[in-house]
């Protein structure tokens, strides 16, 4: 029987829909509790290739709502990407899937957006979303943004040439603080905002997502939901969609450092420091490290820092980028 019968009877789909999702290739910026599950629904749905950026590791916290990982991925740190791989093969065996363990700059994501037919954010930072929308719109592909915490979820769609832009929206989106790792989060409130968002990505590549377009927001503690339209939010100067566009997010400089929303780690990128060049300076400092096949991992005074072997590092045990600075300095000089 065919694998996907239930899909294709449901008749926004049918057959024809059904060749159109076999036939479209997604890009998902972060497999966190987002990037996994969308990655798992869409694998599962039929698409013919996923594309997957994330640039940490599994940690036992992910595993309360991140679907695709377990214990041993923990334990061993694997690398997201590498984990969704591997779980995403055996849920189908002929899905094609390419894996980038990288943080999301404009250098990369511009090559993998313009390879793809439609991008979902799994992210957990206005910045890197924001990156998203700009080369969406200057590529011309659909993107679809979900977010999450505590027990709320909210979820759009952005199609350029049809609807405004997240930059156009962000005046009245909610303005929290909140995340995950500060106000914590349940499973329900993740899978609320996928099915959204997975649900929004479907009627795209099925040629469905018409007018009058929604962003769709709740909070499932307290069981309320509601949407409102955002046809006529449009920003007639907006960077990113108007007829003068200039895509900001695009050549702004990210830096070499920059914390990670809500957690006591800071993201430090130098590409001279290879994992030939840190071992050596580990070895001549006489730092003890342990190395897998993605990173090195070693500790210095009180903080834990895993290098990435593209040269970059996460420096966990403080959220002050000068110190971070300083500590990368004291030991690669």
């Amino acid at each position: 029987m065919n694998r996907y019968s239930r899909q294709e009877r449901y008749n926004n789909i049918g057959t024809d829909g059904q060749r159109r999702i076999e036939e479209s290739t997604v890009l998902i910026v972060g497999a966190g509790a987002l990037g996994s599950s969308s990655s798992e629904m869409l694998a599962r749905a039929g698409v013919k290739k996923l594309i997957l950026v994330d640039r940490d590791y599994v940690e036992p916290s992910n595993l309360q709502r991140q679907n695709l990982y377990s214990e041993s991925d923990a334990a061993e740190k694997i690398p997201k990407v590498i984990a969704a791989e591997k779980r995403l093969a055996d849920i189908r065996s002929d899905l094609e899937v390419e894996v980038h363990i990288a943080h999301c700059d404009a250098a990369l994501i511009e090559p993998l957006a313009g390879a793809a037919d439609i991008i979902l954010d799994g992210t957990d930072n206005f910045d890197t979303r924001l990156l998203i929308n700009d080369t969406a719109f200057k590529l011309g592909i659909p993107w679809v943004y979900a977010a999450c915490v505590e027990a709320s979820y909210t979820s759009c769609g952005f199609v350029p040439g049809e609807t405004p832009c997240y930059r156009c929206l962000v005046p009245v989106l909610p303005q929290t603080a909140l995340t995950c790792d500060t106000a914590g989060i349940i499973a329900p409130a993740v899978q609320a905002a996928v099915s959204e968002q997975v649900t929004t990505a479907l009627k795209i590549m099925t040629g469905q997502f018409q007018a009058p377009y929604y962003m769709r927001v709740g909070n499932l503690w307290d069981m309320d939901h509601m949407k409102f339209k955002i046809d006529v939010m449009k920003d007639p100067d907006c960077p990113a969609c108007s007829s003068h566009a200039s895509y900001p997010a695009l050549s702004e400089d990210a830096g070499s450092t920059m914390k990670l929303c809500g957690r006591d780690t800071v993201q430090y990128i130098d590409e001279k420091l290879d994992k030939k060049a840190v071992t050596a300076r580990l070895f001549e400092r006489g730092i003890h490290f342990r190395e897998t096949p993605y990173f090195i991992e070693f500790r210095f005074e009180e903080y834990r820092l895993v290098n990435f072997h593209d040269g970059r590092f996460l420096i966990h045990g403080t959220s002050d980028m000068n110190k971070s600075r300083t500590v990368i300095n004291q030991i690669f000089g």
